[in-house]
């Protein structure tokens, strides 16, 4: 499966939409927040697919590759 990068720009536009942290962004979303549902298991779907997806990147310190989608026309 090829990797899709839209799905990047969605980790920085979609907010949570359930939860303690309802309505915050996924790419601002506390690691711990994240390691729980590791644990726990993640959302069916893309919801979950997002999840993992920025939980891996904050897991391995790759949150600044988000910088410029943060910064760009794509977050509009």
């Amino acid at each position: 499966m090829k990797p899709d990068p839209n799905l990047l720009i969605q980790i920085t536009q979609i907010k949570m939409p359930f939860g303690k942290y309802k309505g915050n962004l996924l790419c601002n979303l506390p690691v711990s927040y994240l390691e729980w549902f590791e644990q726990k298991g993640f959302p069916e779907g893309k919801l979950g697919i997002l999840l993992q997806i920025i939980y891996e990147i904050k897991l391995n310190g790759l949150e600044y590759l988000l910088d410029p989608l943060r910064n760009s026309r794509y977050t509009r």
